[in-house]
């Protein structure tokens, strides 16, 4: 039965909605939900059915709306959250271990208010305030879990059409959240179709997905000539100096490129301490172009960083520190309090230290100089910090990664596959190189020019086209989280006024 304050507020009537349930039935309800959940991270790399995206949330979405009362459609929005993050998430087991249950139950909660906004607003007469508000909660949802603090922005729904640079042209608009807004909305007005059986939502959920290809232009602001950039990928090699030797070996047998790029921790050594390691990176620079390595290595003063580090003819030439760190890969926050689980996971043993700032590099010499901005691993992940570089001026961005810890999970292609949205953002080419795969490479709005997977070993060459202009996004940035957040209060306001007002 539902209590007197959801009869009068927001929602199904009680002839709208499944008759309370058995403990029994609610729990096998709430485990539906959990298994929903799951089903949407098939639209992610590996298993790569991106055109499911369109759909996955449609049962999800069903189960929370046929709750009996608001509270049940937010329990079962956030075990649809759990679902998700286990899903997404499980190859992240051997640095948790059993804290990647906890972390997957914690953070489900996000969903809770996409479950309640669903029962609510998935109603006749509710289209327009469902098609914005259901994508809205779960924009900001996506916001909030994306903050380093929190853990970082993995599997971010829009990041599922990455394969398609037309629906990316969303994101060179609004950020990967206007793509997930897109994708969500569609789904929620699928979710009405089979409800209302109203034909106004399914003209709007084809409206919607055909957004991208409207916004969507060919074209882009060239600024340069075109580079031949050689990303290095050795695979798995244990020990640094085998690691080294076979970078090296790599690097020696490529034709003269305008840039070399080795994979995350490629050089295991402190260079400040190495002048033989120096002396040999800088030959390879000279025979082979400008060559962009990966420090992971204590320095004298016993701390350890892992810095991009560029070698010129002459000489070591620039460095950056990455700054945003994995969170217990790379460091574990409140390691007093949480510092148990590196004793029963593969977690950190010690923090790495990050780097302060953005730090910008150029490739050449001369007029044909080009300036990148370089980034390690994780920071692909982050919107922020590819737009970051932009502003300061780069025309290129580069990625160092190493996701070796996962070699037999989805995460290696997932991870690469970010570098195709956070070139439709921002209007600029990306390449990555991996130390054990995926190394990768895309123009600058998201169309891929090369893919080396973790199978393989070596070196692949892509022709990349410098990019100068700004996309909207480039100027605006994260509005369309703001825009949403506003959304949510405005539409809980207007809830808490109808439920006065009865």
């Amino acid at each position: 039965m539902r209590t007197a304050a959801e009869s009068t507020g927001p929602g199904p009537s009680p002839d709208e909605v499944e008759p309370p349930a058995s403990p029994g039935a609610r729990r096998g309800l709430r485990f539906a939900a959990l298994v929903a959940g799951a089903l949407p991270v098939l639209a992610f790399p590996r298993a790569g059915l991106d055109w499911l995206a369109w759909v996955a949330l449609v049962p999800g979405l069903l189960v929370v709306r046929a709750a009996a009362t608001g509270r049940e459609a937010a329990v079962r929005g956030w075990w649809f959250g759990a679902g998700f993050l286990a899903a997404a998430l499980y190859w992240l087991l051997p640095d948790l271990g059993p804290a990647l249950p906890l972390l997957v139950v914690v953070a489900g909660v996000l969903w809770a208010g996409w479950g309640y906004a669903a029962w609510a607003l998935l109603q006749p007469g509710r289209l327009a305030a469902a098609l914005v508000v259901v994508p809205s909660v779960w924009v900001v949802g996506e916001w909030l879990r994306s903050w380093h603090a929190l853990g970082g922005p993995w599997a971010l729904y829009g990041a599922t059409q990455w394969r398609h640079p037309a629906v990316l042209g969303l994101a060179s608009l609004g950020g990967v959240w206007l793509v997930s807004f897109a994708l969500v909305a569609v789904n929620t007005a699928v979710a009405m179709v089979l409800v209302t059986r109203s034909v106004t939502a399914a003209v709007l959920a084809a409206l919607i997905g055909l957004s991208g290809p409207v916004v969507y232009t060919p074209s882009s602001e060239a600024a340069g000539r075109p580079m031949r950039i050689a990303l290095v990928q050795p695979g798995v090699v244990d020990g640094t100096e085998r690691r080294f030797d076979e970078n090296e070996r790599i690097t020696a047998a490529l034709p003269a490129a305008d840039l070399v790029v080795w994979g995350e921790s490629s050089v295991g050594f402190d260079l400040d301490r190495r002048p033989d390691l120096v002396a040999r990176l800088t030959a390879l620079a000279r025979a082979h172009g400008p060559l962009l390595v990966n420090e992971d290595a204590r320095d004298v003063s016993g701390r350890i960083s892992k810095t991009a580090i560029l070698i010129g003819p002459d000489g070591i030439r620039g460095r950056y520190v990455k700054n945003l760190l994995v969170p217990f890969g790379e460091y574990i926050p409140l390691r007093r309090e949480l510092g148990w689980v590196a004793r029963i996971s593969a977690a950190a043993a010690e923090d790495r230290v990050p780097g302060t700032g953005i730090v910008l590099m150029r490739a050449g010499s001369g007029p044909d100089a080009v300036t990148f901005g370089p980034l390690i691993c994780f920071e692909s992940a982050f919107p922020d910090q590819s737009r970051a570089v932009v502003r300061r001026g780069a025309r290129l961005i580069v990625y160092e990664s190493a996701t070796s810890s996962f070699q037999d999970s989805w995460a290696p292609p997932q991870h690469a596959s970010l570098g195709a949205v956070r070139a439709a953002e921002t209007g600029r080419p990306v390449v990555q190189a991996a130390l054990t795969g995926v190394s990768a490479a895309f123009d600058a709005k998201g169309r891929r020019l090369a893919w080396f997977d973790t199978s393989r070993r070596g070196s692949v060459l892509a022709e990349v086209a410098p990019a100068g202009g700004r996309t909207p996004y480039d100027r605006f940035g994260d509005y369309v989280p703001w825009l949403a957040v506003g959304a949510v209060l405005v539409s809980g306001w207007c809830a808490v006024r109808t439920r006065r007002g009865r």
